[in-house]
């Protein structure tokens, strides 16, 4: 068995725990806040407290935590992640409606960042101390002092209400339009991915510059290769190690900082439906949500790790 392999191995065989972990924090916080499911379920009823006791003795509201837990991840095993206190529709109904948009606002941002940053870090990187690795760093370093509400507020301001360029929110389905999907994610997707594309590019930057001071770059263009060649085919592929792990760390703030953006751009995405639930006082909604991000930021973090050990070079020697 290789070394990738029983690498590979362990961080799958860590995810049960890891996942259990995610459920009984979660479990915890809600339980402990101030979020009532019972008075949640009247709310605007005037229930009196034997319609609340009833309701609580009716779901298990009075057992005690270890038996309430228990409960809690088999109904999540199952696939019930309760149900809604404001509409009385299943919780995971909502979150399989909501997911698919925060989805594909996740992975554009996800895949803008990582363009703009191959292209900029490389740029940068070739022409090290030079005007365009100036221009670079100047902008990445902006970039990263950005935050991406305020970009999207600017964008909104000056792209889609004074130029008209872009709607300045909603969403269209791509079913039903392709160019109306782009023209309504264009601007959430560029406000969520500049941050991390900026900080990103900085690494890469770093990354190929060190790989370029290599004796082997220099003994391959001294051999007669092309740079372009050396750059594709070796440098680039060895430097992405460290962007890689980056990366993965950076998932959790594009996942978090859809919340915000979609609120921005009124996308009726999981952020929305989690912003929506906590004014409405929804606490399954927001347990269920905030369950299913955490999970993907963990499924995502695992892909990432694939990522890492196919492309780092000792661990495919070992």
């Amino acid at each position: 068995m290789t070394t990738v392999v029983r690498i590979l191995l362990r961080r799958i065989a860590l995810l049960v725990p890891l996942l259990l972990g995610i459920v009984l924090f979660v479990f915890l916080v809600m339980r402990f806040s101030d979020a009532d499911p019972a008075s949640a379920f009247f709310q605007g009823a005037n229930p009196t407290p034997e319609q609340l006791h009833d309701f609580r003795e009716r779901n298990g509201l009075l057992d005690p935590l270890p038996v309430r837990y228990v409960h809690f991840v088999g109904d999540v095993l199952h696939g019930d992640l309760g149900t809604s206190a404001l509409t009385r529709a299943p919780v995971l109904d909502q979150v399989t409606t909501a997911l698919p948009l925060t989805l594909q606002l996740t992975f554009l941002g996800l895949a803008l960042a990582v363009v703009l940053a191959l292209a900029g870090g490389v740029t940068a990187a070739v022409y090290r101390d030079r005007l365009p690795d100036q221009i670079i760093r100047v902008v990445s370093l902006v970039g990263v002092a950005a935050p991406g509400f305020w970009l999207a507020l600017l964008m909104i301001q000056y792209l889609a209400v004074d130029l008209g360029w872009f709607p300045t929110g909603g969403y269209i389905n791509p079913g039903d339009s392709v160019t109306g999907w782009l023209r309504t994610m264009a601007l959430p997707a560029v406000a969520l991915s500049l941050p991390v594309a900026a900080q990103l590019t900085r690494i890469v930057r770093t990354s190929v510059v060190e790989e370029l001071d290599k004796d082997y770059v220099r003994t391959a263009i001294g051999g007669g290769l092309p740079p372009r060649v050396v750059v594709g085919r070796n440098v680039l592929r060895n430097a992405l190690v460290n962007p890689l792990t980056v990366l993965g760390l950076r998932v959790g703030y594009l996942l978090g900082g859809a919340v915000v953006i979609e609120t921005i751009f009124s996308l009726p995405g999981m952020g929305k439906l989690m912003i929506d639930a906590v004014q409405n006082g929804d606490p399954a909604v927001v347990q269920g949500v905030v369950l299913t991000t955490a999970t993907g930021f963990v499924v995502v973090n695992l892909v990432i790790d694939i990522l890492y050990l196919l492309v780092n070079p000792r661990l495919r020697a070992g």
